[in-house]
């Protein structure tokens, strides 16, 4: 996909997440090989402006459609975020255990959110519909994951 598809999607999603007009949104191109994500958002609520990043040297998933909505859900899920952020900075101590593991909890539910909420929007209103992959192809398969256990026998 070139990128003036690519912002084209962008900018029929912002306006269909209704982002716009309460937000400025920025679509950026990035072109260094060396760089590991596929897509990143970088928000200033207090401005109401956020940038999307989408690589487009090296892409770890096939589908940048997915890619741009997923950023853009991030910014949706922005307020509630910052909240539960705040939540854990405040009942935890930092760099505590338990506040490790509350974090870690919170960012993984927070990105499996995100992806739902891509999957079911990409389902109902995407031009190409087919799901990224490219992090299952990366992982080691459900056996490998057994390799070197003991049995408990």
């Amino acid at each position: 996909m070139d990128k003036e598809a690519i912002t084209e999607l962008f900018d029929k999603y912002i306006k269909k997440l209704r982002i716009t007009p309460a937000w400025d949104v920025r679509l950026s191109f990035v072109e260094d090989p060396t760089w590991r994500k596929t897509g990143d958002i970088k928000i200033d609520c207090d401005d109401r402006k956020a940038i999307v990043y989408l690589n487009v040297a090296a892409p770890k998933q096939e589908n940048p459609e997915e890619v741009v909505l997923h950023e853009l859900m991030h910014l949706k899920m922005y307020p509630l975020d910052q909240v539960t952020e705040s939540l854990i900075e405040s009942a935890f101590e930092e760099g505590s255990e338990a506040s490790d593991f509350a974090y870690r909890q919170f960012f993984t539910t927070l990105e499996q959110t995100v992806e739902e909420l891509t999957k079911c929007f990409l389902l109902e209103f995407g031009e190409n519909r087919e799901l990224s992959f490219g992090r299952c192809a990366r992982n080691r398969s459900f056996n490998e994951l057994y390799d070197g256990l003991k049995n408990l026998e």
